[in-house]
């Protein structure tokens, strides 16, 4: 199946649309600033494993409503996304991903994560990309260690490791 140019950055594409504020502009922003903004990367072969954590006051009210997550600065969703092929060529795995998230003083809170499909095949060339997210509560200021882990077929695609630092807003 070929994707069109632009799919390779859906996933940071649908991040922004996630982050941008009531009334925001709807300037597409390039993958590199996804990048900049804390997303955590890891590639298997043809498969990438893409990770990023947000304060949920970021999201669009909106959005987080038809989503179902509460926007609190003390609550964190944590995004994943899990693709094959070249950048030019990626598509949308299934996939189970395990997530938690590691404060400093060693606490380990699991994160549920389940799975979310946008897009719509039927509206004539469109294209469904399967997320995952799960949301979870800290106390602020606070630095988290994530460990996302992907699994297909019973076997693990990649495993993420990485830290980012939250504030109070």
């Amino acid at each position: 199946m070929t994707q069109p140019q632009n799919f390779p950055r859906a996933f940071p594409l649908l991040l922004l649309v996630l982050l941008a504020a009531c009334g925001g502009s709807n300037v597409p922003v390039p993958a590199d600033s996804a990048l900049a903004q804390g997303e955590a990367l890891v590639r298997v072969g043809d498969i990438s494993v893409r990770a990023s954590p947000v304060q949920t006051p970021m999201l669009n009210p909106a959005v987080a409503q038809q989503y179902g997550i509460t926007r609190a600065d003390n609550t964190i969703l944590l995004l994943v996304a899990v693709r094959q092929g070249s950048e030019a060529s990626e598509t949308s795995l299934p996939a189970r991903i395990t997530a938690s998230a590691t404060d400093l003083r060693g606490h380990k809170q699991a994160i549920a994560m389940r799975e979310v499909r946008t897009g719509d095949p039927a509206s004539g060339g469109g294209h469904v990309l399967i997320d995952y997210i799960g949301t979870f509560e800290t106390a602020l200021p606070e630095t988290l260690r994530f460990d996302v882990k992907a699994v297909r077929d019973g076997r693990a695609v990649a495993t993420l490791q990485f830290n980012r630092e939250f504030y109070p807003r």
